[in-house]
């Protein structure tokens, strides 16, 4: 008997110290819609043993998912990388873009849809609950965008209640711009006396993707996932990530991760946030002259 959460954010491992087989304790988080996302990251914890891992696999292949084997920690693979470009596209909001530009630039580049149509969908009540509740642990020195909280505030929910940072008619799940949201964002930037200014596109694109590109080798190198391959596949699969780009952490390959880090670098400097710290991994590679499939190769040679 083995004992599977779906949960996307529960800690596997303290749930499995307090049964008496922790070994047999597993995380199998389906992506929502179930039944149309195939993506299955299959979460293993300290004490999970082999055949309980196996046996995760295997129910994720007769329901014909995409499975990937990923560590424990705050996300897992997929929420970890997102809850960094979604944090990043609430701060240029702040900055001096607007909703539907950043969706537009993210849903030229080949995603299903924006990081906030995205959020509309999923409802934004759902994230205004978890930033309540962290609120008394939230560091100080990490910059806080309260632009979301206000949206909610005004009663705006997503799609479910007709408008969240967009404006939705009914039948219909195009996003249209809201005046009173536009408002709103602008009088978030002047009451922090944020000075805002023009973003290019490529500057809102190069922002998400090196912010994508970071962490997962934040994620590989701590073993939270074990091959840059198993980021590609979680994002392709899992949130609509276009498959022509090859993934992630393919594109920073082709697209060149010397140049990746110096962005990298020019925004931690800029910036000073957290999320923006190089990865070792990323740095140790730039320095050899590597990309992501050969530190991959030759781990597993």
């Amino acid at each position: 008997c083995v004992l599977a959460t779906n949960t996307s954010t529960l800690d596997i491992d303290e749930i499995a110290n307090v049964t008496e087989r922790p070994q047999d304790v597993v995380g199998m988080h389906f992506f929502s819609p179930a039944n149309v996302m195939r993506l299955l990251e299959n979460v293993r914890g300290a004490e999970t043993a082999d055949d309980v891992i196996l046996t995760a696999m295997a129910t994720g292949k007769r329901l014909g998912k995409v499975s990937v084997l990923v560590g424990v920690c705050d996300g897992f693979v997929g929420n970890r990388i997102l809850h960094q470009y979604l944090r990043w596209a609430s701060i240029l909001l702040e900055d001096g873009c607007m909703p539907e530009q950043i969706d537009r630039v993210w849903t030229d580049f080949g995603m299903p849809m924006g990081p906030f149509a995205m959020s509309d969908l999923a409802g934004l009540d759902v994230g205004y609950r978890i930033r309540q509740e962290q609120a008394a642990t939230r560091s100080g020195n990490e910059r806080y965008v309260e632009i979301g909280d206000r949206v909610v505030e005004m009663g705006r929910l997503g799609q479910k209640t007709g408008g969240g940072y967009f404006d939705y008619t009914e039948g219909s799940r195009k996003p249209v711009p809201n005046a009173e949201v536009t408002a709103l964002v602008l009088a978030e930037s002047a009451r922090k006396g944020i000075e805002r200014r023009d973003f290019g596109d490529d500057e809102i694109l190069n922002a998400l993707t090196d912010l994508m590109t970071n962490e997962g080798a934040k994620i590989l190198e701590e073993g939270i996932a074990m091959r840059p391959v198993d980021i590609d596949i979680t994002y392709i699969f899992g949130y609509g990530y276009p498959a022509f780009r090859g993934g992630p952490m393919f594109r920073a390959d082709a697209e060149g991760l010397a140049a990746c880090l110096e962005r990298i670098e020019a925004a931690y400097a800029r910036t000073g946030d957290h999320a923006w710290k190089p990865s070792a991994l990323l740095k140790q590679l730039v320095a050899k002259g590597q990309t992501f499939e050969q530190w991959s190769k030759a781990r597993a040679a």
